[in-house]
């Protein structure tokens, strides 16, 4: 075979691999879409559409029907019913033209707004508190409480805090640097990316420290009285880096989690005294962690790394529900799932966009659920060595792939490509 007919077999087999492997993938996925539960009512907070910073929306959902949508910020992130049917949600938006403190105009906010999705001429925002920020990218607010004193709990990670507000006034606060070390300036740096706080009791909350693979039981006035995860002395390569912990005292050492516990984690659920439920997002999975009462650590007792055929991937929320079953919002899958404690799906959705976080009604998620047993554990399927970390940087990058597009799919695009360029080569020199 002369050269150039080599050149033309290898195009045309790279060509049918690239076409054969999107063709078949996508006609072999598996089906999302379950529905075994009646219509229920799930109240979604969407980060974006096809980017993590445009095309946010709150919407109700019924069974699969979309009930109603507001879609006026960049991003929306938690989400809450409120008792008089209006819904609280963070949020960030950019394009503000006053207010803008210390920053040029037109400036990004962030803070917490409240819709009412029974205004005249559909759901509006009817209440708005927010504050500029530096960048619209970690810098936003991830959660938002509304406390019984009638005063609003937040996150802030733009500034690595927890505060309450009542008004616009700021009645109380908890600073990371009290317990981390601090950067001179956490708003130039994703420091600690405090993502989320939830109210355990009228004195306690319960805060997630993404990037040091943490949550923390905090009382009010008094300061961390537990550490979820605590820092065994190992290394800390998953949480030091340019956007990530920093070592200011120059010893060696920060407060880092272990990340086969931990790692990156989002809206970790208080269940009760000794038991939480955690979207453990950059292991992949939902996993419910119980104290061990002979060594006081946290361990693995239930974990979900896969459903409907397809493995997690990134999730950032996890709800256990009056009927026992878990609500997970599955990110970069774009889905949401209703599981039962052996993983059985009962419910699923395609949302489309980028989901931030789900509450199914009248519930909601609070502090108080039922723990699962031990051993009930789903295990993980195996990476592909550089392919993994491949399709996260894909992922990270088009958001909108594919939830079936896996590591072997991209190894035979790959393939593919390769065998393309190396058919042009050829041909090129004939």
């Amino acid at each position: 075979m002369d050269r150039q007919a080599r050149g033309t077999a290898l195009l045309v087999l790279g060509a049918v691999l690239l076409v054969g492997t999107v063709a078949v993938g996508a006609a072999t996925a598996p089906d999302i879409g379950t529905q075994r539960v009646d219509s229920p009512q799930t109240l979604v907070g969407s980060q974006g559409d096809d980017s993590y910073h445009a095309g946010g929306s709150v919407s109700l959902l019924e069974g699969d029907d979309r009930a109603w949508t507001e879609e006026t910020a960049d991003s929306y992130f938690d989400v809450t019913m409120r008792e008089d049917g209006t819904v609280l949600a963070g949020f960030m938006h950019s394009g503000y033209q006053d207010g803008c403190g210390p920053y040029d105009a037109p400036c990004t906010k962030t803070g917490f707004r409240i819709i009412d999705p029974d205004a005249a001429g559909g759901p509006a925002v009817v209440e708005e508190y927010a504050f500029p920020v530096r960048t619209k990218t970690n810098s936003e607010i991830h959660d938002v409480e509304e406390l019984d004193s009638g005063e609003f709990l937040l996150t802030d990670m733009d500034r690595e805090r927890i505060f309450t507000v009542d008004g616009d006034e700021v009645t109380w606060q908890w600073n990371a640097s009290s317990f981390y070390e601090a950067p001179e300036d956490p708003t130039q740096r994703d420091w600690l990316h405090v993502n989320d706080v939830d109210v355990v009791n009228e004195s306690h909350y319960l805060v997630s420290v993404r990037n040091a693979n943490q949550v923390l039981l905090i009382e009010r006035d008094e300061g961390v009285v537990e550490v979820i995860n605590e820092d065994d002395g190992g290394s800390d390569d998953t949480c030091l880096g340019p956007t990530r912990l920093v070592d200011a005292d120059g010893d060696g050492d920060v407060r880092c989690g272990d990340p086969s516990v931990l790692y990156d984690q989002h809206n970790p659920q208080w269940l009760d005294d000794g038991a939480v439920l955690v979207a453990d997002s950059e292991n992949d999975r939902v996993v419910e962690l119980h104290r061990n009462e002979s060594t006081g650590e946290w361990e693995p007792a239930w974990t979900l790394t896969e459903a409907e055929g397809v493995e997690l991937n990134w999730p950032r929320d996890a709800d256990r529900l009056d009927n026992g079953n878990t609500l997970v919002t599955d990110t970069r899958n774009a889905r949401l799932l209703e599981v039962t404690p052996n993983g059985t799906v009962v419910w699923s959705h395609q949302t489309g966009g980028i989901p931030y976080e789900a509450e199914r009604l009248p519930e909601g998620e609070r502090a108080g659920a039922d723990r699962y047993e031990r051993g009930t554990v789903t295990d993980p399927g195996g990476d592909v060595p550089g392919l993994s970390l491949a399709m996260v940087g894909l992922r990270s990058v088009f958001p909108g792939t594919p939830y079936w597009f896996a590591e072997t799919h991209l190894g035979l695009v790959l393939l593919g490509l390769g065998l393309t360029v190396a058919g042009l080569v050829v041909r090129r020199r004939t």
